[in-house]
């Protein structure tokens, strides 16, 4: 028998080339009448910031903008978009651009109707509603936050906590390729590895909620985007690799947001606190050492999803095209031009134990992990990758 799962995932999904135009005709017939545009300011030195206000105008819907979104976002974001959206009497919040940006409009939507703190919102299940109407418009393959209940913020000097609950999912998830046509090669190489860290952690999560409907999307996220990330990264203007990435980003989205992550991002979360690392490039330093280790005593999950990703491993044993997968993955991002060791972007070897310490402390991810890990082990990893 199947086991009793639960998944969540935005109610409304709208997919096409193009797509962001319709944005003022989609919330005009909701009723909306002021809109706040959480973004970042390389967003709004680009034309589809100036899309998407023009859409809103045009549909009688005020526009106003709040464009100073950091990447790994403090709480001090968090508590000045708020503001922005109480001084426009916001009745919507829109978050367009990366994951940073559509994490803020997460929180600002969630807490600007005054129910609860920031403080009080941390953890699993503590948000508390309703929150304001929330549209999110990814500008990046990669972070899925379009379709995940999961809002993450720097607390501190570079420690990171959650706010994790259905209710900061979004009324509609709008997903428009051409918004993905001028990503950086580098920055398109690093998201695209980290949907695919999505989708594999997903699917080998031991979480009790891992189910069948979150391993079919990874392996369909799989499917598309191992066959897109590199061509992306080679070839920017091609349609239908930036397409298939930005599906797949959303799918494993899907997929993680009810299957939880585990080791990689445990161990990726202290490089991008500590050392400003963006969080996919950190993904991809820690990822196949991750693999050779779990796939050691579990290798069974990766085993079954590496021939979707790479077919030619299609007639190896278990244990040999888990391996094999593990190498294949770090083979991928080298040749899309991602930095392979943490050397290579300037973490000091002197530094390990402060990111084994604090990787540790990432318990409601290590638990999903398929091997248990002991600080050593972390530190092991962390050594292999130096």
């Amino acid at each position: 028998m199947v086991k009793p799962f639960i998944f969540n995932t935005s109610p409304s999904i709208r997919f096409g080339d193009g797509c962001l135009k319709d944005i003022g005709s989609i919330l005009s017939a909701d009723g909306h009448d002021s809109a706040l545009i959480v973004t970042d300011p390389g967003m709004v030195a680009t034309d589809i910031v100036s899309e998407a206000v023009n859409s809103l105008e045009i549909a009688g819907i005020t526009a106003n903008l709040y464009g100073e979104v950091k990447s790994d976002p403090p709480e001090w974001v968090v508590h000045a978009a708020i503001d922005a959206a109480r001084s426009a009497g916001a009745n919507i919040i829109i978050g367009l651009g990366g994951g940073s940006s559509l994490d803020i409009a997460k929180l600002a939507a969630l807490l600007v109707p005054g129910h609860q703190t920031l403080d009080q919102a941390y953890g699993i299940g503590n948000a508390v509603g309703p929150r304001l109407p929330l549209v999110l418009v990814p500008t990046t393959a990669g972070t899925g936050s379009e379709v995940t209940p999961i809002s993450i913020i720097t607390t501190g000097k570079s420690e990171k906590m959650g706010v994790v609950s259905p209710l900061i999912l979004p009324d509609i998830a709008l997903l428009d390729p051409a918004l993905t046509i001028s990503v950086p090669p580098h920055i398109t190489a690093a998201t695209g590895i980290d949907a695919m860290v999505h989708a594999i952690e997903a699917y080998a999560s031991i979480s009790t909620n891992n189910n069948p409907i979150s391993r079919s999307l990874a392996i369909q996220a799989l499917g598309l985007l191992g066959g897109a990330v590199e061509i992306a990264v080679n070839d920017g203007n091609n349609r239908e690799a930036r397409s298939d990435m930005l599906l797949g980003s959303m799918l494993a989205g899907q997929a993680f947001a009810n299957s939880p992550v585990a080791a990689v991002h445990a161990l990726a979360y202290p490089i991008g606190g500590h050392f400003k690392i963006t969080h996919g490039l950190s993904n991809a330093l820690v990822l196949a050492h991750v693999l050779r280790f779990n796939a050691v005593v579990a290798p069974t999950p990766y085993a079954e999803i590496a021939p979707f990703v790479f077919p030619a491993l299609s007639d190896m044993g278990p244990q040999e095209k888990a391996a094999a997968f593990a190498e294949e993955m770090a083979s991928l991002s080298a040749r899309c031009g991602l930095e392979t060791r943490l050397r290579d972007v300037g973490i000091p070897a002197d530094a390990l134990h402060l990111l084994a310490r604090d990787a540790m402390n990432q318990t409601r991810l290590l638990v999903n992990n398929p091997r248990p890990l002991e600080e050593t082990d972390v530190r092991a990893i962390y050594q292999a990758a130096w």
